[in-house]
């Protein structure tokens, strides 16, 4: 009698734990109305189980226990969590991996204690410091391998799933593993180490891949940021330039006071002030397009404050294939680079940027050349630093081309360095 009720006992933790794993690494909330829907849906599997069992016996049970209870568990991430199949298979299949554990402590405790019933004690005992381990360890680290991409969870998956086939195949539809068989005994050990030098290679290059476009999504958001915040503070000054046209009536009021009552050393000073003031909040016109023309009247006063010759010809086709932001960080990093290169050249007289923009083919084409101190190094095409935390400009404005179907090119060419793209 203690024999049967700690076998349906055993059954009953089997199905509970596997579907508590199995809807844990799916990532459900643990309210209580998902606690209530999954307490009552391994309920009732259980009672179709026991029907089943009593009706058809264990052997029967047993190899119809995939669709008894394997089956509901991924229905049940799928219609009631909505996870996709992959991720409702993976789980599954991890969860099912994880019982292994249980029916070895069961195995090894109805050993010690000669006892079929002592085995499913164990089995019961041991799924509850399985679950607690599973659910404050192993969860966190297991999800985002299953929700990183399909190829990731594909190769997550793998080994669990051979493992379920496997042990199906050769316990419960046929005895080749029990039979005692060379062959069968070494397959699994064998299947495992390859599966798991494989699945740390691709994973390795997998990870790798995800890790790069990470860094590569977190520069272009950063450029881009700073494109704006740049860009802002442009749009702020024409404004303070707009605000200043509109304020002139009362500096000719002032002017008309001062020459009213003959102070003409007055005058000069106020008009020379005021000519200092403008010069300093307004915008150079260097082309009909507003977003360029910030963008180069920012950079011409950069570079004259740091004594370069800044060289602008532009005259820019009616329609721009870049976004403004775009725009802004492609000429942003380029002249950022340019002015900082040629900064480090000692004589001022040899400090120089060229940057010409012009349409041809019906395409805008950019070139921006600057002299430099040490020629700059390229490798496969693209300026190399030895510095930390540089080149990532370089890199943005590659991306930022390609995104709009152009491409561009960095090169170096008697005492000048080179960047040209067209889109």
């Amino acid at each position: 009698m203690f024999g049967t009720i700690a076998a349906y006992l055993r059954y009953w933790f089997a199905l509970v734990f596997g579907m508590a794993a199995t809807v844990t690494f799916a990532g459900m909330p643990f309210t209580r109305k998902n606690s209530l829907v999954v307490g009552c849906y391994t309920a009732v599997t259980f009672a179709l189980q026991v029907l089943f069992l009593h009706t058809y016996g264990m052997d029967m049970t047993m190899k119809f226990y995939p669709l008894l209870c394997h089956l509901p568990m991924v229905l049940l991430v799928v219609l009631y969590l909505k996870r996709s199949w992959l991720i409702a298979f993976t789980c599954m299949f991890v969860s099912f991996l994880c019982c292994q554990p249980l029916r070895w402590v069961g195995t090894l405790t109805g050993v010690i204690f000669d006892s079929v019933a002592m085995n499913h004690i164990g089995y019961v005992l041991a799924s509850f410091f399985m679950y607690y381990w599973l659910r404050k360890y192993v969860v966190q680290a297991v999800r985002p391998l299953m929700e990183r991409s399909v190829k990731s969870c594909l190769l997550f998956c793998a080994m669990p799933a051979f493992y379920y086939l496997f042990d199906f195949i050769s316990t419960v539809y046929t005895d080749i593993l029990y039979s005692g068989t060379r062959i069968a005994v070494q397959f699994m050990p064998f299947v495992a180490a390859t599966f798991y030098l494989i699945f740390i290679l691709l994973y390795s290059t997998e990870t790798q891949k995800q890790e790069a476009i990470r860094r590569e999504r977190d520069l272009l958001d950063t450029q881009f940021r700073l494109a704006q915040a740049e860009f802002a503070s442009l749009r702020q000054m024409q404004q303070n330039a707009a605000s200043y046209r509109h304020d002139m009536r009362h500096h000719f009021a002032l002017l008309q006071s001062l020459a009213s009552d003959g102070r003409i050393e007055e005058m000069k000073e106020y008009l020379k002030t005021a000519e200092s003031d403008i010069d300093a909040i307004t915008p150079l016109h260097y082309c009909e397009n507003e977003t360029v023309n910030l963008i180069l009247s920012s950079y011409a006063n950069k570079a004259k404050q740091a004594r370069i010759k800044l060289n602008i010809d532009a005259k820019l086709p009616d329609f721009l294939p870049f976004s403004d932001t775009g725009l802004c960080s492609l000429l942003s990093n380029a002249l950022e680079n340019a002015i900082q290169a040629a900064k480090q050249i000692p004589d001022p007289a040899n400090r120089w940027i060229k940057l010409r923009l012009y349409s041809k083919n019906r395409k805008l084409c950019i070139d921006i050349r600057n002299s430099y101190q040490v020629e700059p190094v390229l490798k496969e095409g693209m300026p190399v630093s030895a510095e930390q935390g540089h080149g990532y400009g370089t890199k943005s404005m590659v991306h930022i081309v390609e995104k709009h179907g152009g491409v561009c090119q960095f090169s170096v060419k008697d005492g000048w360095f080179i960047f040209q793209a067209s889109a």
